[in-house]
């Protein structure tokens, strides 16, 4: 296997625990992981980490995220009696562990995102290289690159473009970041040719790791970390 075949941790490893919990988190780290991908939301100014803009479908809460607040979100049990984690507790989790892939889901996200990332390398051994900040949005990643140019940044995409990578270009991207619903050896060695990773979500079945591979991707997503592992190594 090509070294720089990356196995990222989708939501922890949602496949074993509850998403976007420390549980999750941790259980993907005894995996072996680099990386961990997390979703983040921005509630009364505190990183809070879920994926759905509603609470229904992870907790026992209801209503929208951005509709509550922190005493109330705080209070869910978001699956195996495990909270609704604060960003600030999962950098921690993690730290000198893995690096950190960090989706920006709600609006206004990119700027208390990127100072808790600041913040975090100035305090602990965190560095640059070990955070990617990824979104479908985006108009917040160009926030992030206007923010800090030198942050990696990771465009999400759920389609199969004309002109395949531009786009990434154009954000100054380190990654393009498809649904294995549309990517193909044309878009991976066009985002290549412009100097981007390709990191495929989310890809579960040990088959459609293997065709990730094969087409040159240079990393998945996944929510069950020990079938990459079993499979790669």
């Amino acid at each position: 296997m090509k070294k720089d075949f990356i196995c990222i941790g989708h939501r922890g490893a949602m496949g074993h625990a509850p998403e976007n919990t420390l549980l999750s988190i941790e259980k993907a780290l005894e995996f072996g992981v680099k990386w961990i991908e997390i979703d983040v939301y921005c509630v009364e100014g505190k990183l809070i980490v879920i994926h759905d803009d509603r609470l229904e479908r992870t907790t026992n809460g209801k209503g929208y995220v951005q509709n509550q607040n922190i005493k109330y979100i705080r209070s869910l049990d978001a699956g195996k009696g495990q909270r609704i984690p604060f960003l600030e507790e999962v950098i921690k989790l993690i730290e000198g562990r893995a690096s950190l892939n960090i989706e920006l889901k709600g609006i206004n996200t990119a700027e208390e995102v990127l100072k808790s990332i600041h913040a975090n390398i100035k305090t602990r051994k965190w560095k640059k290289e070990n955070f990617l900040i990824s979104s479908f949005n985006h108009h917040e990643l160009n926030k992030v690159k206007l923010y800090d140019p030198k942050i990696r940044t990771g465009a999400l995409i759920c389609a199969l473009p004309l002109d395949y990578a531009s786009f990434g270009s154009i954000l100054g991207a380190y990654s393009i970041n498809p649904s294995i619903e549309f990517v193909n050896s044309e878009f991976i060695k066009d985002a290549h040719k412009r100097g981007m990773k390709v990191l495929v979500y989310t890809v579960n079945h040990p088959e459609d790791m293997r065709k990730m591979y094969d087409l040159g991707a240079d990393g998945i997503f996944t929510n069950y970390p020990d079938v990459f592992f079993d499979l790669f190594g």
